[in-house]
């Protein structure tokens, strides 16, 4: 192993080395600063300069005069075959360049560099007795930026430096930073950790990537509009870069020259490298202030918005030794904390990474799975407390995975939501229920209400209500047979412009249901004003309910709030008979649950349905307390 050099911090500062050259800043409001032609480049002074040249001399030479004017960050070798590996350890801010040198030559290591990606930006200039102008132009057709004429003077070696820096800060800040945050871009994040992970192989040294992945915040883009969601990403940024530079977390970890890098990996996400980071916990306190900074509510004009972040978090080496595998681990931690719950973060395992590709698999198989005839719709029926009638059905949307049997939706719709998929799927449920309902119908049997379920993403799109009309038009089936299940969370998101949209649903003959209800945060001026028939306690809140007081409590008022706004109210997930009796006692007006029936196929559910009217269904006897 190599020892790590003293002045460490001079050796690996890269963000001075790339973004000193000239006055540039990762802060979010930061604009490029050019140098002032009378400063003499004082700007650019801690530019990271390397000598390539086979004369002892020349490069003496050419460190004394650059010295004499500022410069101080050098790296130079006289042995030409070692070059390449001396660009790739040091990423310098420009090269000077040798042509004609013995074993490996100016064309050879231009050569090489243009076929590197994270070498080709460099700029190059080159050193050479040379007047034609044929050698010239085989150098600039292999990426030469500039030509110094040997023996160099010193005011053109200068004014040429000048000049080469200056350009390359300007090209930097247009291909490494992020025009709306002012960040560093993806681009600039990958270069820099892929320089990151070869030094710490080669130090002996670690460190930690954080993924952070915004929750929400597409519904912050759809029911505000694009404008505000860069003004909530560019105050996001900020907040970032703040922790980072005041967290003394960071500074303590730090404090050999190993910066921390922030950038904006495209969209909602973000990520911070943490070299020099040895132990877990500390990438996990800096997760967890950047969790707490990001929860502060934002005031965006007169609006305020409560964003949440989750990050992923993964260790190199620990978790891996190349760039885009320890990349990878941290985006899986991520996903897993978005699935896991709003606002945490998770480190990366081995178990998340087997959990991921299964993921992978299932969401490969998802996507055929409706061309295949997978998917299927089984039926629960909903019964009227009273009579014990059954007067409706919920249509359960389940899965027949060849290898894995009958999928629920808890196993599969959070993915298809995540994926887009959600989309064919509800498309798919909407017509096959009504397909199923004229089929019934048909055969000369009394129809149920039966209620689909429609995902908060269906709701925002605009062709949903259009797409109930085509449903119900093309199996020739009368509106009043179908309801239109939404969860609260979703109905209270912009619920101003949801009404309208409600309106229009409820316009064209179709039933409204509040599903969930009690899980989210309603508010009791709007509910009044939504065209809802029924509302359905959510079955978190009916488990037990005859033995917890609370949800007792909460349960007596939904239902008597339910009623004075004359709605109906059904209870989900009924399961035991005290549970059943405490609802009865309430005036609950329907009910479904395992207590009466499970969801059923098509074909076992018409063997339930009659020609005169609907079935009378029992609780079960053997479902006691």
């Amino acid at each position: 192993m190599n020892k790590l050099p003293k002045d460490l911090a001079q050796q690996v500062d890269w963000e001075a080395a790339a973004s000193e050259s000239v006055v540039l800043s990762g802060l979010p409001d930061a604009e490029l600063a050019l140098p002032d032609a009378n400063d003499g480049g004082a700007s650019s002074k801690a530019a990271k300069i390397m000598l390539v040249d086979d004369e002892d001399i020349s490069i003496e030479m050419l460190q004394a005069f650059l010295e004499d004017v500022g410069y101080q960050n050098f790296v130079s070798t006289t042995q030409s075959p070692e070059a390449f590996d001396l660009l790739h350890n040091e990423r310098p801010d420009v090269l000077l360049l040798d042509l004609h040198m013995p074993e490996v030559n100016g064309f050879e290591i231009l050569s090489r560099m243009q076929a590197d990606p994270t070498l080709k930006r460099i700029p190059v200039i080159m050193l050479t007795a040379a007047a034609d102008a044929a050698t010239k132009l085989e150098a600039l057709k292999l990426g030469a930026t500039d030509f110094l004429a040997k023996p160099v003077d010193p005011s053109e070696l200068v004014l040429r430096l000048r000049n080469t820096l200056a350009a390359k800060a300007y090209q930097d800040q247009l291909a490494y930073y992020d025009v709306l945050t002012g960040l560093s871009n993806r681009e600039r994040f990958l270069d820099r950790l892929d320089w990151t992970i070869r030094f710490s192989r080669r130090y002996g040294t670690a460190g930690a990537v954080l993924q952070i992945g915004l929750d929400r915040f597409k519904h912050i883009n759809e029911a505000l509009g694009p404008g505000v969601g860069d003004r909530v990403l560019r105050a996001i940024a900020q907040r970032l870069d703040e922790s980072l530079r005041d967290s003394d977390i960071v500074a303590r970890t730090t404090a050999e020259g190993l910066q921390p890098l922030l950038s904006r990996m495209g969209g909602d996400e973000f990520t911070v490298l943490l070299p020099g980071v040895v132990k877990s916990d500390v990438a996990g306190a800096v997760a967890q202030r950047i969790l707490d900074v990001v929860a502060i509510p934002l005031s965006i004009g007169r609006q305020e918005l409560f964003v949440t972040c989750c990050i992923g978090v993964a260790l190199f080496p620990a978790d891996g030794t190349a760039r885009d595998t320890v990349l990878k681990a941290a985006g899986v931690a991520m996903r897993h904390a978005k699935v896991d719950r709003r606002g945490s973060y998770r480190f990366f395992s081995r178990q998340l990474n087997a959990r991921s590709r299964e993921r992978l698999s299932l969401e490969t198989d998802l996507r055929r799975a409706i061309e295949r005839d997978e998917l299927a719709l089984f039926y629960q029926p909903k019964v009227d407390l009273k009579t014990n009638q059954m007067v409706g059905a919920e249509a359960l949307l389940r899965w027949r995975h060849p290898q894995h049997g009958i999928v629920g939706p808890a196993s599969f719709i959070p993915l298809a939501e995540d994926t887009g998929l959600i989309m064919p799927l509800g498309t798919w449920v909407l017509n096959t229920a009504c397909r199923q309902l004229q089929i019934w119908q048909a055969a000369g049997r009394k129809l149920p209400r039966v209620s689909i379920n429609v995902s908060s993403h269906q709701f925002r799109q605009r062709g949903l209500v259009q797409g109930i009309r085509d449903a119900l038009a093309g199996a020739q089936l009368d509106a009043r047979h179908l309801c239109v299940e939404i969860t609260e969370s979703a109905i209270m998101d912009n619920a101003q412009e949801n009404i309208s949209t409600l309106d229009e649903i409820k316009s064209g003959g179709v039933a409204l249901s509040v599903d969930d209800f009690g899980t989210g945060y309603s508010s009791l001026s709007y509910l009044k004003r939504f065209p809802i028939d029924e509302m359905k306690i959510d079955r978190s809140l009916i488990a037990n309910v005859d033995g917890d007081k609370d949800n007792a409590a909460i349960v007596t008022a939904i239902i008597a709030m339910a009623h004075s706004l004359h709605l109906r109210v059904v209870a989900e997930g009924v399961e035991r008979t005290p549970e059943l009796a405490f609802l009865r006692h309430l005036g609950c007006d329907e009910c479904q649950g395992y207590l009466y029936s499970r969801p059923l196929s098509a074909r076992d559910f018409a063997a339930l349905l009659l020609v005169d009217q609907l079935p009378l269904l029992e609780p079960a006897s053997a479902a006691g307390a």
